[in-house]
């Protein structure tokens, strides 16, 4: 028990930030494209308190898995982009872009910070902190990119599908979250996500 509080702590940094960068990058492009809903919602800030689901939050303690407060964004305030279904893909994709590019900031550091210069007990917890980071952010991101209702995925899939398709595909909406729970509870999604989550993570580490 004492281990896995220790463990929840080291990661917690990382978590906030997954689910802070991926909320306001959803904001911060709906913003950008003309729609001034994220502002006034208070959404346009990197401080974690304004994005944090407290029951989403709480689950995350006690079944490790979370989620953040949507951002309300309305897509018919888009004015700088010619066709708003663009906007919505450019608004949804933001969110894994976010985590995907802090993943790979926290590599560099990982690779180039002198943790040998620093005393063991900053350097471990620093090293652990950055690498649980690049973890959480990658599979963070590939997950809202699973395109079942309501993931950012779904918003994706959603534009690219033929009119016939759209509208069979919107009957399965309401049945979105009861999805993801059996995905989540079964072992499937584990099937999905590690393989692509170490292939990701292993790319970065590469490339850098």
């Amino acid at each position: 028990m004492h281990d896995w509080i220790l463990n929840f702590l080291i990661a917690l940094p990382g978590i906030l930030w997954a689910m802070t960068i991926h909320e306001f990058a959803h904001g911060y492009i709906a913003y950008k494209l003309g729609d001034p809903t994220p502002k006034l919602a208070g959404r346009l800030t990197l401080n974690p308190l304004a994005h944090i689901d407290i029951i989403g939050f709480i689950a995350l303690f006690l079944v490790h898995f979370g989620w953040a407060k949507p951002v309300p964004i309305n897509p018919r305030n888009f004015r700088k982009t010619s066709f708003w279904k663009l906007g919505e893909v450019l608004v949804a994709f933001a969110g894994p872009m976010a985590n995907f590019i802090s993943a790979f900031v926290f590599v560099l550091l990982l690779k180039y910070l002198p943790f040998s210069s620093l005393s063991p007990s900053v350097a471990e917890p620093l090293f652990l902190m950055l690498k649980y980071g690049v973890f959480i952010n990658v599979a963070f991101g590939i997950f809202n990119l699973i395109p079942v209702p309501p993931l950012d995925g779904s918003k994706i899939l959603e534009t690219l599908l033929p009119p016939k398709l759209w509208i069979k595909y919107k009957q399965i909406e309401p049945y979105g979250p009861i999805i993801l729970i059996i995905l989540i509870i079964s072992p499937v999604l584990n099937w999905i996500l590690i393989p692509l989550v170490n292939g990701m993570v292993k790319a970065m580490f590469l490339l850098t």
